[in-house]
């Protein structure tokens, strides 16, 4: 509370709305990855299906590229960024449990690795971009 006394409830209300928006876009930018391409998740392979160990209760239609990746990843690299002056290896925790869940896409059979690693990729960037956002808004508007 502290935080929220030095900085305001301006700087809190830039805050949710700016993670709100990254939530949403990286969701949607995901969405429409996977419908514009169309490529069907592992789990959906009739081939590969008696290859694959298939945990998820759901398969889902199309999986390029991974929304779970894409929105972990946005968020360690927003947070950790945010939170930087106040733990300085947070960011590194923060990206190894994003990993962690992107990894788990692969394990339950609903992505293949490619999904993955263009999900971190365009999470990190995102994640960033968000991140440098707050940073503008904040300045602009709190001073």
């Amino acid at each position: 509370s502290k935080k929220i006394k030095k900085f305001g409830w301006k700087a809190l209300l830039i805050l949710i709305l700016v993670v709100a928006l990254m939530i949403t876009f990286t969701d949607q930018v995901t969405n429409i990855f996977k419908r514009s391409f169309a490529r069907p998740r592992p789990c959906g392979e009739a081939n590969l299906v008696e290859h694959i160990r298939f945990i998820a209760v759901r398969c889902g239609k199309y999986g390029f590229f991974s929304g779970h990746a894409s929105n972990s990843m946005a968020v360690a690299i927003f947070g950790g960024l945010l939170l930087r002056p106040f733990y300085k290896k947070l960011i590194y925790v923060l990206f190894l449990i994003s990993l962690v869940v992107a990894y788990s896409r692969i394990y339950i059979g609903v992505h293949y690795p490619l999904d993955i690693v263009c999900g971190i990729t365009f999470g990190a960037l995102s994640g960033f971009m968000f991140y440098r956002l707050a940073k503008y808004l904040t300045k602009r508007y709190i001073g």
